[in-house]
């Protein structure tokens, strides 16, 4: 058996940045933060708005997302996608993650 407080602090560290790839694979569809939220969440990427709207910030600050604020309703929102750069990272992820899956496959026997 092992120490579930060890087990929660390997697995934040294992999903970290599957949650980026997750986002940049997702807001290929312009989306506002809080529906990101909901369909990571459905998806079963449990994250705390508190550590996505930072994430968020900072990918867009790295340029791999753009935004732009939507007025047309009464509460204003900022709609988020994937730039060029984000798509580029997604796909070579994206390629890097099936290698993994791979690898870690032939290691467990599979």
């Amino acid at each position: 058996m092992y120490d579930e407080e060890l087990y929660g602090m390997h697995l934040q560290e294992l999903r970290r940045g599957t949650v980026v790839l997750a986002c940049l694979i997702i807001l290929k569809e312009p989306n506002y933060g809080y529906a990101l939220l909901d369909q990571l969440e459905r998806s079963g990427f449990a994250v705390d708005a508190n550590t996505l709207y930072p994430l968020l910030r900072r990918l867009e600050k790295q340029g791999l997302l753009a935004s732009d604020w939507n007025t047309d309703e009464a509460r204003p929102r900022k709609f988020y996608r994937t730039s060029d750069d984000g798509h580029a990272l997604a796909d070579a992820l994206t390629a890097d993650w099936t290698d993994l899956n791979t690898a870690f496959r032939s290691l467990r026997g599979e």
